[in-house]
């Protein structure tokens, strides 16, 4: 740190974050200043996933393009150093809600929260990748089928027992592909608990967790977000069952109206589609969490019961597509 962040000096110390399944992160403290240092998981991981230097890359985009994105210091592919790759990032004050009904806020202080996610989201939807040196970043055809594809072969390389409604899935998405919506900048995993939130008001003020970001179709990138109207609270912190006027969260309905009016696109006539890949694609990712937590190589002691998940919200989301 001393040689690659400019302005450091002194002895770092070092406190894990609580929470999270993807790569492990830590508080990075000195005497001038805190910083964060997000690692790849030690030992073997899936092929493509933890990509931390493809967070790093996109972490840089976004802040040149004024997306509220903490600011990144420096990449080590060195894995000698601490036996993974890593990167330093600053470290942003703010608050992490992980129950997306806000239960311990008001009712002005929710809606606040989730029109912030709402714009956030849509501006990054708004950026030309090729405006901000992001133009290699991915692939700018065929984005649904090679989710498809790919989560199809992440949940393969994970399986670690039989579930015949992801083996359905996997041959109903295909079948079922609308067409492409023009490429632009996706995260791939945008929620509440991955965004932080200012310390007093009720705004975004840092996007993290870009792992899974990539250029793609932005609507199948909103449905991933939407789909946590459509799960009940105990399976993955969804808001189904929530009285939404009584508590100031937009319904579903106005929450995607008001994302498409910022971001200047139609309503596709085929949102549940986008809801059905964006269910496998969780279910997809909580197999692998499921395999790492067996492997003994997951990065949070509760990984076992997280990756329990994956079977449930298969059955919701096979459910949503046999009735298309």
């Amino acid at each position: 740190m001393q040689a690659n962040v400019e302005g450091f000096s002194g002895t770092p110390a070092l406190s894990k974050f609580e929470g999270g399944q993807s790569n492990p992160t830590f508080r990075v403290s000195s005497e001038n200043g805190e910083y964060v240092l997000r690692r790849k998981p030690a030992g073997p991981v899936l092929s493509s996933a933890h990509a931390v230097d493809r967070e790093f890359k996109v972490l840089t985009a976004m802040k040149t393009a004024g997306i509220p994105v903490p600011k990144v210091h420096a990449l080590c592919t060195d894995e000698s150093v601490i036996d993974s790759m890593f990167y330093i990032m600053d470290f942003v004050p703010g608050r992490v809600f992980w129950d997306p009904r806000l239960p311990e806020l008001t009712k002005s202080e929710r809606a606040g929260i989730f029109d912030s996610m709402n714009e956030t989201i849509a501006r990054i939807h708004r950026l030309d990748p090729d405006e901000i040196g992001l133009e290699d970043f991915g692939r700018k055809e065929d984005y649904l089928k090679r989710q498809i594809s790919r989560w199809t072969r992440q949940y393969e390389a994970a399986r670690i027992g039989e579930n015949d409604n992801m083996e359905r899935l996997i041959e109903w998405l295909p079948e079922h592909l609308p067409d492409e919506h023009p490429a632009r900048v996706v995260h791939g995993d945008y929620r509440l608990d991955n965004v932080l939130i200012h310390p007093s008001e009720p705004r975004v003020i840092a996007v993290l967790d870009w792992e899974l970001s990539t250029i793609g179709n932005p609507i199948a990138d909103f449905a991933y977000h939407l789909m946590t109207w459509r799960f009940a609270p105990d399976l993955f912190r969804g808001l189904a069952g929530t009285d939404f006027a009584a508590t100031g969260i937009p319904d579903e309905t106005e929450y995607a109206q008001k994302y498409l009016q910022r971001v200047g696109l139609k309503a596709p006539d085929n949102w549940k589609f986008y809801l059905v890949l964006s269910m496998f694609r969780i279910a997809s990712i909580l197999q692998g969490i499921a395999k790492r937590a067996v492997e003994g190589t997951a990065a949070d002691e509760r990984a076992k019961d997280v990756g329990a998940q994956a079977g449930p919200i298969s059955k919701v989301a096979w459910r949503l597509a046999k009735n298309l």
